[in-house]
């Protein structure tokens, strides 16, 4: 599926093929509630960063969140890089190194209608903000961290892979 998205300004637009745009997982942990999260969570979808176009490169920006080191003293940069408007502040989408060949568009950076999910994903509820309530389905699946499942197993799953 093709998606079109943009930040608040419209100075940022980009276009990307998602074969994952059902935006199913709510994320809680601290990086995305504070960088994308007006709900206590923020959703990614998973597109290929290949083919992707961008259009107002020049006021993106870039955040690394500072993570704890493995053995407990100090922090380090993350892999993974958080796209953001530098004029609006509006979290476009993140890209880590580690799986270059994906890019992960914040569903509420799409401008393009959205299929519903038929359930949501809780991830990293374990983080979540005392305040924040995990609303959603009796049934949903809740996870204190990251579940095993990939956003592209999720969809073959539900046989919702576009």
């Amino acid at each position: 599926m093709r998606l079109k998205g943009s930040c608040h300004c419209g100075k940022v637009r980009f276009t990307v093929e998602s074969h994952e745009p059902v935006p199913f997982m709510r994320c809680y942990c601290s990086i995305c509630r504070k960088t994308a999260g007006a709900g206590g969570y923020a959703i990614n979808l998973g597109a290929a960063v290949q083919g992707m176009k961008v259009k107002g490169k020049r006021h993106l920006r870039i955040y690394r969140a500072r993570l704890p080191a493995d053995d407990g003293q100090g922090t380090h940069k993350s892999s993974a890089r958080r796209y953001f408007c530098g004029l609006c502040g509006s979290a476009l989408w993140l890209w880590d190194p580690t799986w270059p060949e994906l890019v992960h568009p914040h569903a509420s950076a799409i401008d393009t209608p959205l299929p519903v999910p038929p359930e949501n994903v809780h991830c990293m509820v374990g983080s979540r903000a005392p305040w924040v309530r995990v609303e959603g389905g009796m049934d949903d699946p809740r996870f204190d961290e990251y579940p095993d499942m990939s956003l592209a197993e999720w969809h073959r799953d539900k046989g919702l892979s576009a």
